[in-house]
């Protein structure tokens, strides 16, 4: 154990979670000693906690012995992963992702490395995935599987690659082939969300049609919505939110309250964790 992890008990639970999450992010590990991918898991956390130095807090419950922390989690599986900040739960992952895979999770909630000195092992690792263009990641990603059909994680890094290069009907096929305890966690549902964005303008018009839809008719709210979602997709994603909460502001209630759910669904699709705030301190400004 060092300062920036430790083990968590029922008794101090409140103080080294709830409490110290107002001040820091937690990430509580959910394990037990039988499992083995709980094991493998163990390692990664510990490696990147100390390498974070203070970024977050890794805390770890034994599942075990803290059945009453479980069950206040609902654990069904093991490992699983919960990120707690400001005394809440917002996100978590259940199965041994690969480092990679939890370093873009803390990425994604804005947890990034501290500042000073890099780690020496990801000094000399950066790098050539980081400068891979996509299409030469999915190559080397489809070889990786080929040669190791039963590591799922590698077919969850598979049907990222796919969607990167516009494969979406192949990335949906992957992700539906992946067992239960991957097909829920973190990056596939962000992929699912991507998908759902994706399949929403498989017969759309054009932007520029949309565009014109929009000047000769201002509620046409259809076409707005696929507007957002164009430009979502198109990497404008605060012009996407604006037009959803524009919409939101004058048409609640439109297509069982359409822009709503995409602003949620957008939310979770977000790199920006200022923009999301932003936008959903107006959401709610509109809806309460």
């Amino acid at each position: 154990m060092t300062a920036h992890d430790l083990d968590v008990t029922q008794a101090n639970f409140d103080s080294e979670v709830m409490q110290a999450s107002m001040q820091q992010p937690v990430l509580i590990d959910f394990w037990a000693g039988w499992c083995a991918p709980c094991r493998q898991l163990k390692p990664i956390l510990e490696k990147l906690a100390g390498e974070y130095n203070g970024a977050f807090r890794l805390a770890r419950i034994d599942s075990d012995q803290e059945m009453a922390l479980a069950g206040m989690f609902g654990i069904r599986s093991l490992p699983t992963v919960v990120l707690i900040k400001d005394g809440q739960p917002v996100d978590g992952f259940m199965g041994a992702l690969p480092e990679s895979g939890v370093r873009e999770f803390l990425d994604r909630h804005g947890i990034k490395p501290a500042l000073g000195a890099p780690d020496a092992d990801e000094a000399e690792a950066a790098p050539a995935q980081a400068l891979e263009s996509p299409g030469a990641a999915l190559a080397r990603l489809q070889a990786a599987v080929a040669a190791q059909p039963d590591q799922d994680e590698l077919r969850l890094d598979l049907a990222v690659a796919q969607m990167r290069v516009g494969q979406a009907e192949a990335a949906a096929a992957t992700l539906d082939s992946l067992p239960a305890n991957l097909a829920s966690d973190a990056r596939a549902r962000r992929l699912r969300g991507e998908l759902d964005f994706a399949q929403a303008l498989a017969s759309a018009p054009a932007l520029d049609e949309l565009e014109r839809r929009i000047a000769a008719d201002p509620k046409d709210y259809a076409a707005r919505d696929l507007r957002a979602v164009r430009r979502l997709l198109g990497g404008a994603e605060a012009a996407a939110l604006e037009d959803w909460l524009a919409l939101l502001a004058e048409a609640r209630s439109w297509n069982e309250g359409q822009a709503k759910k995409r602003l949620v669904a957008a939310f979770a699709l977000s790199d920006d964790a200022e923009l999301v705030a932003q936008a959903r301190r107006r959401m709610s400004s509109l809806l309460f």
